[in-house]
């Protein structure tokens, strides 16, 4: 047993070569393949009367990641870094916040690794990598370690000497990258101005094997930190959750997905839902849903050079601001901020969300929406709704630059701007006299009551052609006055009044956290033809509910169907109810 001989600092011998075949030392086994061997020595113990019996044991055998072959222990010569004077300023230096590590959680398993590291064997039997810079003296034995091939060996003057066949650790070299990439050993100019590097990005699965190297490689070679912040992402995952890998199959081609849904769109989708230290589970379907969204930005830059061809606009903001200028103003404004504080702490998965839910929900579908009826028309209102666009819309190609850098750069080349290229324009940065929270709230008033009108017309299907008379009660009456133009396009209103109070009868009432609308039915409906529709639809709701009622209360159904069958019905039966019910209340609603 070699480690038992190793654990008592007595000789130990292979008899094994590498090639896993019993060498001179095995005796009479000698030539014999590890296998045969085996089945050789079970044989002469059994004959010998040495076997007490045979039985099968299961226990982990190391195996080659790629053939599957099985490893055989084996004594061998190997060069060793002794760790412990290397590890202590390493430690130092994470404890005395010199160096962050993010999520902070990576900090303990980073401790408890080099607080309990061995020594660390740097040679591999490897066919590339650097080799090891030692070499052996035929003739007297020496080891000669040195930068250069030595001619002769310093202690006898021989020159039989040959190299060392192994090659570093690859972390071995790796380790070195931060200074060796800029011209180390020499004092280089960019060795001057880059060491110490800011911010390291890599993966959590690899803190032991380079993070920890490259920082006490860069304290022992520079005498300072490599860098000053790790912030470790998680693991690309396949649908299922499991590691990507070769022998499973699961693995993802980048440049494929590139040539199937756009490089901005895969890395979109990999910025998405990405947060410090934790995996992420990668399918198509977000990246078809980053597409659209990339989609959704080219559209509105089309939508904005169908408004601004043809005219001088200037990349400024006009003098006066309307209501809904401010409020997108503002909001752009707000989530500059918030997206780079969300950027200067590593949270790429919530900067990218806030952006997303901006550029989607409030410029796309609201503010593009509210300047149309400003672009058709002929007067000045029109010349600021263009500004107001082209300055918000190219600040927005700026925020999402880092995360979407081809297509943003291709649209910011075609709209009014300054410089060269967006790649090197200044990040967007929030601004005092760009806040105008009594717009927002003015906005998210009038927004709100938009919404709970269209949804309650869909509920009630509604069409959009359908014009009804709105009328808003609320304490903001200058408000909802200002918004009434919004409304009326927005909530398909034929007219739009508003007051502090109203009193119609039969009228359909919604209400909103700070407003009441009215909305007469029978602008809304044609109360007979709908009494009608409502009244049918209930019939046939009864007659289905009546038939799945019947099954259930035959015994031959419930008691000989699978259990599945049954509860399917059940629940069948609750959601007719549920849906009789509610037609029954439209029907109560229409008649007053």
């Amino acid at each position: 047993d070699f480690e038992v001989g190793l654990r008592h600092n007595l000789p130990v011998i292979n008899v094994m070569d590498e090639g896993a075949v019993i060498n001179e030392n095995g005796g009479k086994y000698q030539g014999m393949t590890r296998e045969e061997a085996r089945k050789a020595i079970v044989k002469d113990l059994d004959e010998g009367g040495f076997l007490v019996k045979i039985e099968p044991i299961k226990h982990n055998v190391g195996s080659c990641y790629r053939c599957g072959t099985v490893v055989e222990p084996r004594v061998s010569k190997q060069w060793f870094v002794k760790m412990e004077p290397l590890a202590k300023p390493a430690i130092d230096v994470v404890r005395e916040g010199k160096i962050r590590l993010i999520p902070e959680r990576m900090e303990k398993i980073y401790y408890n690794w080099m607080e309990n590291i061995k020594d660390w064997c740097i040679s591999r039997q490897l066919w590339w990598g650097h080799r090891i810079p030692a070499w052996y003296c035929g003739d007297c034995g020496e080891t000669i370690v040195a930068k250069e091939a030595p001619g002769k060996c310093p202690k006898c003057g021989g020159s039989h000497l040959h190299q060392d066949e192994d090659t570093l650790d690859t972390w071995f070299s790796s380790a070195l990258w931060p200074f060796s990439t800029l011209g180390w050993p020499e004092n280089t100019p960019e060795l001057s101005y880059f060491y110490p590097t800011d911010t390291l990005v890599t993966g959590y699965d690899i803190i032991f094997f380079w993070v920890a190297r490259m920082i006490f490689s860069g304290l022992e070679h520079m005498g300072d930190i490599p860098f000053k912040t790790v912030f470790f992402h998680g693991l690309v995952r396949d649908a299922q959750g499991r590691k990507m890998s070769k022998s499973l199959g699961n693995g993802i081609d980048p440049l494929e997905m590139a040539e199937k849904y756009g490089a901005d769109a895969l890395r979109f989708t990999l910025v998405t839902g990405n947060s410090p230290g934790n995996d992420m589970r990668f399918t198509e379907e977000k990246l078809e849903s980053s597409r659209n969204f990339a989609n959704k930005i080219w559209n509105a830059a089309r939508f904005i050079h169908m408004n601004i061809d043809g005219f001088d606009v200037k990349n400024q903001l006009p003098e006066a601001l309307t209501l809904e200028d401010q409020w997108i103003v503002s909001a752009l404004n707000t989530v500059t901020r918030e997206v780079t504080e969300n950027l200067e702490k590593y949270e790429l998965g919530i900067a990218v969300q806030k952006l997303y839910d901006f550029i989607w929900d409030q410029f796309c579908d609201w503010y593009i929406e509210l300047a149309k009826t400003r672009l058709m028309a002929k007067d000045e209102t029109s010349v600021g709704a263009r500004q107001v666009l082209v300055w918000t819309f190219t600040n927005i190609l700026k925020l999402m630059h880092p995360f979407m850098p081809y297509i943003t750069e291709e649209i910011w080349q075609t709209m009014p701007h300054q410089g060269d290229a967006l790649m090197v324009a200044e990040y967007p940065k929030y601004d005092e006299k760009y806040a105008y929270p009594q717009a927002e709230a003015e906005m998210h008033r009038i927004m709100d009551a938009i919404r709970a009108i269209r949804n309650r017309r869909a509920e009630m299907n509604v069409p959009p052609s359908r014009k009804a008379k709105v009328y808003v009660a609320s304490s903001f009456e200058e408000t909802f006055r200002k918004g009434a133009q919004f409304i009326a396009r927005l909530a398909y209103a034929s007219e739009v009044e508003v007051g502090e109070a109203f009193s119609i009868p039969g009228a359909v009432t919604i209400v909103t956290a700070d407003a009441r609308v009215y909305i007469p039915m029978e602008e809304l409906v044609d109360k007979e033809a709908e009494l009608k529709r409502l009244n049918k639809e209930l019939e046939t709701a009864q007659k289905q509910l009546d038939q799945v009622n019947a099954k259930l209360n035959n015994p031959g159904f419930t008691g000989k169907a699978p259990a599945n069958v049954v509860e399917g019905a059940r629940q069948n039966a609750k959601k007719l109810e549920d849906k009789i019910s509610m037609i029954t209340s439209s029907i109560d609603a229409l008649n007053g």
